[in-house]
């Protein structure tokens, strides 16, 4: 059904569509006294589109190839599930700190010129993890990892800017659909690449990935203008600006955040159960797992298609259900394989569409600040997701998988209560931009 008058999911629906003039970019689409940019539509082919995607799935794979090999990393280090699954907490620390001080960025440097130190910074970082001698080492290398995984979401506000109004909820999704492939091929091919040459070697040959893509993507990207000056500290406190400025903003970042806690709480503890009885799986298997979240790279289009038109309410909660519901089936999955994969699949098409119906929604809300916008929502969005690697890890091991499971469905009824506020009490319209929070003018 359709958003009425009022509703929180409005911005997707009025602004962007509203505009009057050519598909272009219009002058809601330019900051503050820039002058007007020589990009057009024309040039985000599907082959460019194309490009971004993969690049984008393969530096955000970065945050997940230690998900399925945490049992193996623990026997390394000499270390219980507990610790082993504060590396992924690191990662995600790591990943939200890039949201809050590099992503910003983007809307004061030109994006082809930062995305590809990104990528090299990316692939040092990815080195450090690749001979980390210990624990506290690799939780380092973890952190600075994560960082510089940001890449992609310089990327995916780039498309956003470079997409005409009416196709931007598709634009979005696919380069979501890459991101989206790369979580889930991450867990894969790591298990595989660690079952064949040992858990270190996906590192150095994601490094020399990263490498190559910084040499791509300097080649294909389209240049942009330069943007007026704005001291960097005023753009990194104007992201958390918005968050206080622009009440939807607000509400979807809680709804992104509780589906991600939700999602990294199984993937967190997954590889756990499967290497214990009564699977007791090796590396390969457990990562081939991830293969299993593929439709949620369906649900991403779907959700894409639905934010064009408008159809937000009815997706989020749908969403919030099947967030909730799958863990009612990864509990019976402790000891029933179909249920397992079962609930994965449900998990993963509630997560992804739950993030593309909010990224739709939040990228009409202020079109001159795309990159702070995206900055504030997925800082919460890895905040949620490192609350729910920290609480996996202790609830695994204190109450084994049944904890997990009531963990995860507490995270997707967090989601549902907020769509009952939504419902009950529609978002307020945005504050007026205080001084310098749009666009630092």
């Amino acid at each position: 059904m359709s958003p009425g008058p009022g509703r929180c999911d409005e911005p997707v629906s009025t602004r962007d569509t509203a505009r009057p003039g050519p598909a272009g970019p219009g002058p809601a689409d330019q900051p503050s006294g820039a002058p007007a940019s020589p990009r057009t539509h024309a040039r985000l082919s599907n082959g460019l589109v194309a490009v971004m995607a993969v690049a984008t799935g393969a530096v955000v794979a970065n945050l997940y190839y230690a998900q399925p090999l945490l049992h193996q990393i623990a026997r390394t280090f000499h270390v219980g599930p507990a610790a082993a699954a504060a590396v992924i907490t690191c990662t995600q620390v790591g990943y939200a700190a890039g949201l809050v001080l590099v992503v910003p960025l983007g809307d004061l440097h030109p994006r082809r010129r930062l995305v590809v130190i990104v990528y090299c910074v990316a692939a040092l970082a990815l080195l450090c993890c690749a001979v980390a001698p210990n624990l506290w080492f690799f939780g380092v290398a973890s952190v600075l990892t994560g960082g510089a995984s940001v890449a992609g979401q310089i990327m995916v506000p780039f498309a956003a800017d470079l997409a005409s109004a009416e196709r931007r909820g598709r634009v979005v999704a696919r380069i979501m659909t890459g991101l989206l492939t790369g979580i889930l091929l991450a867990r894969t091919v790591s298990g595989l690449v660690a079952e064949v040459a040992g858990w270190r070697a996906i590192y150095w040959i994601s490094a020399g990935a990263m490498l190559a893509f910084a040499v791509i993507l300097r080649r294909v990207l389209p240049d942009e203008p330069d943007r007026p000056g704005v001291p960097y500290w005023d753009l990194v406190r104007s992201s958390f600006r918005m968050l206080l400025d622009q009440p939807v903003l607000r509400r979807r970042a809680w709804h992104g955040a509780c589906a991600f806690a939700a999602f990294s709480v199984l993937w967190t503890s997954l590889a756990f159960l499967l290497s214990g009885p009564p699977y007791d799986y090796s590396n390969a298997v457990i990562g081939l797992f991830g293969l299993a979240g593929l439709a949620g790279v369906a649900a991403a289009n779907l959700a894409g298609k639905l934010a064009d038109s408008a159809r937000t309410t009815a997706t989020t909660v749908v969403c919030g259900v099947l967030l909730t519901a799958s863990f009612g089936l990864l509990a019976l999955g402790k000891t029933s394989l179909a249920a397992l994969l079962a609930g994965i699949v449900v998990l993963d098409i509630g997560t992804q569409g739950m993030q593309i119906t909010n990224q739709a929604i939040i990228y009409a809300l202020a079109p001159d600040a795309r990159s702070r916008i995206n900055s504030a929502y997925m800082f919460c969005y890895f905040v949620g997701g490192a609350v729910g690697s920290v609480t996996a890890g202790v609830a695994l091991a204190a109450w084994g998988w049944d904890g997990v499971c009531l963990l995860g469905v507490a995270f997707g009824l967090g989601t549902l209560a907020m769509a009952g506020v939504d419902r009950l009490r529609p978002a307020r319209p945005a504050r007026p931009a205080r001084a310098g929070a749009s666009t630092g003018a």
